[in-house]
């Protein structure tokens, strides 16, 4: 796709997306054998449910229908939320990716999986997993240091409710080993 036909699209379907409170984070145009397919991919910081992505997928059709936008060949418009193990490039993505564990990539070559306590605009805070039974640790990512950074699935993630439960069990535990010491 042409960056005169992104452009031209986002500037078409940028403020429609907008007007149902979701901002627009992507727009793909892939050719599939004879017809091309608009994938638009949007968001916002609650998420976008069913029904927000029903509403602006109809006024994208109806937006792309009464413009040449798209040109005179048949196409199909897809319009989504990013995947589970969407990659964060904007700083609106890392404060919507806080509490979730993510796999970075460092400017210095380095690597780094951590849970996002928090997001500002100059970088993120992160809780580095202890290993072998030590305790977390924190730390500061300069936003400038991450040349990438995706979030991970988890499967056996526990809840914060048993999460907390675990560290009081943990809490009393090490203080009982105290004071029998």
């Amino acid at each position: 796709m042409s960056t005169t036909q992104s452009e031209r699209l986002r500037e078409l379907l940028e403020p429609l997306v907008s007007s149902q409170g979701l901002d627009l984070e992507e727009i793909e145009v892939d050719s599939v054998g004879r017809k091309r397919v608009l994938r638009v991919v949007v968001d916002s910081d609650a998420g976008a449910d069913l029904d927000q992505i029903a509403d602006v997928s109809r006024a994208l059709s109806a937006k792309l229908d009464e413009t040449d936008a798209m040109g005179e060949g048949e196409y199909t418009l897809e319009v989504g939320t990013p995947g589970a193990e969407r990659e964060l490039k904007e700083h609106r993505h890392y404060v919507r990716a806080t509490d979730r564990l993510v796999k970075f990539q460092l400017g210095d070559g380095g690597e780094l999986v951590a849970r996002i306590l928090s997001a500002d605009d100059d970088g993120v805070d992160v809780e580095v997993p202890g290993v072998k039974g030590r305790r977390p640790t924190t730390r500061r990512l300069a936003l400038a240091d991450i040349a990438k950074a995706r979030v991970q699935v988890e499967f056996n993630r526990k809840n914060k409710a048993e999460e907390t439960q675990e560290t009081e069990e943990n809490t009393q535990e090490t203080e009982e080993n105290a004071e029998e010491a």
